[in-house]
């Protein structure tokens, strides 16, 4: 989960000023160690990992030190502002307050649920679900071109027969994303294309182009290049995504049992207009 954050100054050039030295190494870094204190607040160590960890990933580019200054001067500007703010806090700033600290509690909660270890035979229950008498499946490897009209289709497939080469023709008529590459669609198996598109590949021989088939994105002529056995995986290839799957289906279960459990009321939510969630003017106070 990304925690907001503002780029002050001090943090925003750490890529092209080091700010000063680095803090002394330490053989085990303690969390609670005060790295500064402004006015009488401490900031901390884990203050600054707390706010490295929310950093995009293109902060990770800059030396240790750069990157340590900057975070410890980011602190120390944010809290002389926030011990100097005077008034109430904006009702948006407010309500950002309420959702951070809703989006973090839960944050922890999933990975409290989700961090539970796994048995081997939980796992090995889970791969026997899935994969047991399962068949090796046939994947093909295939190019089309899309093209909207059956006309244009078979145009490009007398085309095709008088020796035109497919990729070529892919290139410069096809409406498809795959045309930059010459209509190669890769390598898939059942229940990723259209049934009508996966039909037709199915019943052709590696090198053959079939005839114009239609689909609900228009029409397309085929070729099939190649096809290979995808084997059942064994249990070892497989377990990180078992592991996840089973991860997933506690966590769902828990919210679920959540849910049973809790009284939550609805509003009549088409009394609302789904756009007014875009309108920030409603937040001003």
């Amino acid at each position: 989960m990304a925690i907001r954050h503002t780029l002050f100054p001090a943090l925003a050039l750490v890529a092209a000023t080091a700010l000063g030295q680095p803090a002394a190494a330490q053989d085990k870094p303690d969390p609670a160690t005060v790295v500064a204190t402004v006015n009488g607040t401490d900031i901390t160590l884990g203050h600054m990992v707390a706010l490295r960890a929310s950093l995009p990933a293109q902060y990770g580019q800059l030396p240790a030190e750069t990157l340590f200054n900057g975070i410890l001067d980011q602190l120390i500007q944010q809290t002389l502002l926030m011990q100097n703010f005077e008034g109430e806090l904006s009702r948006r700033s407010q309500l950002l307050l309420d959702n951070e600290r809703r989006a973090i509690i839960a944050s922890e909660a999933i990975e409290t649920v989700m961090s539970d270890e796994l048995s081997d035979a939980q796992i090995q229950a889970a791969y026997q679900d899935q994969y047991a008498g399962a068949e090796p499946e046939t994947e093909y490897k295939a190019s089309h071109i899309l093209v909207e009209t059956e006309e244009t289709a078979l145009d490009l497939l007398a085309q095709l027969e008088d020796g035109a080469d497919f990729a070529t023709l892919a290139r410069e008529n096809s409406t498809g994303p795959s045309a930059s590459s010459g209509g190669d669609l890769g390598w898939f198996g059942p229940g990723v294309m259209v049934e009508s598109f996966f039909d037709s590949v199915a019943a052709l021989e590696p090198g053959d182009v079939s005839q114009p088939v239609q689909t609900q994105f228009g029409w397309h002529v085929i070729k099939l290049n190649d096809t290979r056995i995808n084997d059942v995986p064994a249990l070892e290839d497989v377990r990180a995504e078992l592991e996840d799957s089973l991860r997933q289906e506690a966590f769902d279960a828990h919210v679920a049992a959540l849910t049973e459990k809790a009284e939550i009321e609805r509003a009549n939510t088409d009394e609302f207009d789904p756009e007014s969630i875009g309108n920030l003017e409603i937040l001003e106070n």
